[in-house]
């Protein structure tokens, strides 16, 4: 019993080293033997090998080779001529050896009809092409692995990977790499070969695995095509792009939400932001949301979001691009992980807002329209990015409110402001800048305004150069013609206006030369343009404004 072990223990050395064991009768000569040898035929294997066979003269009577397929057969059942059977054990795949068969282990004394004659010495030179056994299971082997792996494959997950497929002897059938797109399947739901729906279950997204299948979780007896012969061993290897279950839904992660959130995004909101997605990096996106301008991932994904924020939103194929894909950057059935920034948004129903952050404690007078006032600010985007300032410039900023001088959102939060008051105006691009922007300023811009109101001179209303504060004097003219004689030229007229104007009682239109306007005035009651104002030709403004109506109608 010992000597029997140790027997088998040396002609298994023997098989390591190349040695050319005598197995019985039977002469082996292993002239090419691989580097690797992860697996010998044992009794039991299956086995599929090219061969030729000569006498020991060295004639040719049967090649494999020449048929055109390589030959299959179990080891150890009597499917095999006996000297084959027993010099074919501890042969590795891409092996190639001679195995000389005595007669007795070959067709004996009756020979093989008119091929082999009776008592003939067979020389067999073997090339082992594949070995497995109905014992073995699909074998697994991790090459790398991500440092991250959130979710492996599971049964009815759908998965997309990139693969090279060889037959055991290293012979490439297919490749994904070749074809220049992923193979995309259903994992467990019969769309893959038996194997690799085993093979493949517990990958990461970016791992790369070895796995090997034998034929009958593969093709079986049939084969596939003209690249996988019958009963071929399949080699993988598979690299996972990415997965998804059709019963996902997207995911939000890497949130950094700003420590103040005044309002949260929702349906119908416009929102700029910066995108940067696994297939297409770095760029700006405008877009409503919850309406079915974006992907419904998307759509689903900005909402509830605060100004300022970042997150990364994955989005499965079923809500993003699907089966399709989009152009030549997104592949059919692709998962999508999009870095989102929000840079601001707002909701075309918005109004200005006004937050007033100091107000002076006596504030009896504030601005409103046609009003000229004086003013500093600061104008950012509302992620911070500062646009422009007052204090870029000499002077300090000036407008007639109501006058469109500025945009309407600014001349909006400018009105009601005391002297001094200080506040915060944040001002929708509708009544902003609107989608096109302006210069330094990007379109569908939310800008915010710090204000502070420096001056305030109270106007006139549009079309009038000067307005009583009080009742006119009932006789205007005899107040006019101040040394009573009957007529009123420039210098009086101007002497008697800039009076009202010092003692309160009138007010001449801010931000104009008071010459020019006493100059202005002075000509529209000159009728007949003598240099001089008279009583039939003076007349107030509401007056001839009620005759010019009365006219018309």
């Amino acid at each position: 019993m010992f000597a029997s072990s140790l027997l088998l223990l040396l002609l298994k050395t023997w098989s390591y080293v190349g040695c050319n064991p005598t197995i019985g009768d039977v002469v082996v000569d292993r002239y090419s033997i691989p580097k690797l040898c992860p697996r010998e035929v044992k009794s039991g294997d299956y086995v599929r090998y090219h061969y030729n066979v000569t006498f020991q003269d060295g004639k040719t009577f049967d090649s494999s080779y020449e048929r055109g397929a390589a030959s299959v057969g179990q080891t150890g059942q009597g499917r095999l001529i006996a000297g084959i059977d027993k010099g074919i054990l501890g042969m590795c795949v891409n092996e190639k050896r001679k195995v000389t068969v005595p007669p007795h282990l070959a067709y004996g004394s009756l020979g093989a009809g008119d091929v082999v004659p009776p008592d003939s010495t067979l020389v067999f030179d073997l090339m082992l092409l594949d070995m497995w056994n109905k014992a073995d299971l699909v074998v697994t082997e991790t090459v790398s692995s991500p440092r991250d792996c959130k979710r492996s494959v599971k049964r009815t997950d759908f998965v997309r990977y990139h693969f090279n497929g060889t037959l055991l002897d290293g012979t490439p059938f297919d490749s994904s790499y070749n074809k220049g797109q992923t193979h995309d399947s259903l994992v467990g739901e019969g769309w893959l070969i038996k194997g690799m729906d085993e093979g493949i279950l517990g990958m990461c997204v970016g791992e790369t695995r070895n796995i090997i299948i034998p034929p009958f979780l593969a093709y079986g007896e049939k084969g596939s095509g003209k690249e996988i012969p019958s009963q071929a061993t399949l080699v993988f290897n598979v690299l996972l792009a990415d997965l998804h279950n059709p019963k996902d839904d997207i995911t939000v992660e890497n949130q950094v939400v700003p420590e103040s959130c005044a309002r949260k995004s929702v349906a119908g909101d416009y929102m700029p932001m910066s995108r940067c997605h696994s297939y297409q990096r770095n760029n700006t996106y405008n877009t409503y949301i919850g309406m079915g301008y974006v992907i419904s991932g998307m759509d689903k994904g900005l909402q509830g979001v605060c100004i300022g924020e970042r997150r990364r939103v994955t989005l499965p194929p079923h809500m993003a691009y699907g089966e399709q894909g989009a152009g030549k950057d997104i592949p059919g059935s692709a998962v999508l992980v999009f870095d989102i920034h929000v840079i601001d948004f707002h909701n075309p129903k918005d109004s200005v807002e006004v937050h007033v952050t100091h107000k002076p404690e006596v504030c009896n007078l504030t601005s409103d329209v046609d009003d000229l006032i004086h003013y500093h600010y600061n104008c950012s985007l509302l992620d911070g990015t500062r646009l422009f300032s007052s204090s870029d410039y000499d002077n300090l900023q000036d407008t007639v409110l109501g006058a469109d001088k500025v945009i309407d959102g600014l001349d909006e939060g400018l009105r009601g402001m005391c002297v001094g008051e200080r506040r915060t105006v944040i001002i929708p691009p509708h009544l902003g800048h609107g989608e096109k922007g302006a210069t330094g300023v990007p379109g569908s811009a939310v800008l915010r305004f710090e204000l502070e109101l420096m001056d305030l001179q109270k106007g006139v209303p549009e079309g009038y150069l000067f307005v009583w504060v009080e009742d006119a004097p009932l006789e205007l003219f005899q107040a006019m013609d101040i040394n009573q004689n009957g007529e009123v030229p420039i210098e009086e007229f101007g002497e008697f206006i800039m009076l009202q104007v010092a003692e309160g009682k009138g007010r001449m239109k801010p931000g104009m030369d008071p010459d020019e306007i006493i100059a202005d005035m002075f000509r529209n009651q000159d009728r007949n343009k003598d240099g001089i104002i008279v009583a039939e030709e003076l007349k107030l403004k509401v007056e001839e404004d009620k005759e010019r109506m009365h006219e018309e109608l």
